[in-house]
């Protein structure tokens, strides 16, 4: 039981249910009764049934209750969605009204704060754009001797050749692959070093703007937790960008093996000239490949800093308008839904015999 639970990452059980419910505020109002039930167990069925893949009585009933709760919650969000407009709006008004008097002050220290967010964020991007470097580099000395190896190949005769060819193609495909997840491992450490700084900027944003703002505080609070909700999917989706660009990378590189298993099964007379030109452009495709790596995943990181000085920008410029941005409300209602999905999970329990 505990190993199944373990299956079920309460976010992802989140992400699926949060999407579901965004796409089912932009439907129309007749739709939405048959997408409701529908579609949700579709999706919810889904998530199970590839980390759970054995059959068990948490499994079945988790699904079984799943569907309940996301219908119930979903009705709770609607219902808190306008009630949290109205409040972000009432203590964006007081806020403003409250620090007007410190304007100078707030303003100061806001600029204050996106500068050390700056110098911060500077060596975690360079320090991100010399893993990427590195990672290429290194993936790009492991497979120079496959290029050498296999224009020696050329020198024997067709029959060697063709016996060679398959393993040979299969040691540098686990070469490619070996290379990619160790990239991976590279560049994943560094996504979450930068959400843990989120964190401090935003609790030293807190701090500097306490002292304004003593008698709202708690709507300086609810700005900040949105502030955060928004860095720290900043941090999420750089995760993953980079997580994707390392595969696109892999799936960039392996046509070079699957080439080879094809030619492995050419006639002896055509074989040397199909591996002919491949052997000469092995080094230039691997590094041109390499090479488009680097110039689409270096920058991730200064993005990444411009994408928050943006959002503290944002902050700043509410503050001095006391008025809300058209989706506040929402960094707000799918940090609840995360908060339930989790508390749920960590609840359920399997169904009796």
């Amino acid at each position: 039981l505990a190993g199944a639970r373990a299956d079920v990452n309460p976010d992802e059980v989140a992400s699926v249910l949060w999407k579901y419910f965004t796409e089912l505020g932009s439907n129309a109002k007749e739709t939405v009764d048959q997408l409701q039930q529908a579609e949700i167990t579709k999706q919810l069925n889904t998530l199970l049934e590839t980390k759970l893949q054995s059959a068990n009585l948490y499994a079945e009933d988790l699904q079984r209750r799943l569907v309940p709760f996301a219908t119930q919650l979903q009705a709770r969000l609607a219902q808190d969605s306008q009630r949290l407009k109205e409040q972000i709006r009432q203590e964006l008004a007081e806020l403003r009204a409250k620090l007007a008097p410190y304007a100078d002050e707030v303003h100061q220290q806001i600029s204050t704060n996106i500068r050390q967010l700056q110098a911060k964020m500077s060596p975690y991007a360079e320090e991100l754009r010399s893993q990427v470097d590195r990672g290429a580099g290194e993936l790009q000395r492991v497979l120079e001797p496959y290029a050498t190896e296999l224009r020696d190949r050329l020198q024997d005769n067709a029959e060697s050749i063709q016996a060679s060819l398959s393993p040979y193609a299969d040691r540098l495909q686990q070469q490619i692959d070996s290379g990619v997840e160790t990239l991976k491992e590279r560049l994943a450490p560094l996504a979450d070093e930068l959400k843990a700084q989120v964190g401090q900027s935003v609790e030293e944003l807190r701090r500097g703007l306490s002292p304004y703002a003593q008698e709202v505080q708690d709507g300086l609070n609810r700005q900040l937790e949105s502030l955060t909700a928004q860095m720290e999917r900043a941090a999420e989706e750089l995760r993953a960008r980079l997580a994707a660009s390392s595969e696109e990378l892999r799936a960039q590189l392996s046509p070079l093996a699957q080439e080879l298993r094809q030619a492995a099964g050419s006639d002896a007379e055509s074989l040397r000239q199909r591996l002919a030109p491949l052997a000469q452009q092995l080094d230039e495709r691997v590094g041109q490949t390499l090479e488009a790596f680097r110039q689409q995943a270096a920058p991730f990181g200064e993005a990444f800093g411009r994408q928050l000085v943006e959002r503290l920008e944002e902050v700043r410029g509410k503050l001095d308008s006391g008025t809300a941005g058209v989706e506040d409300h929402l960094e707000l209602l799918e940090k609840e839904v995360r908060d339930k999905v989790a508390a749920f999970l960590s609840t359920a329990q399997p169904a009796e015999n």
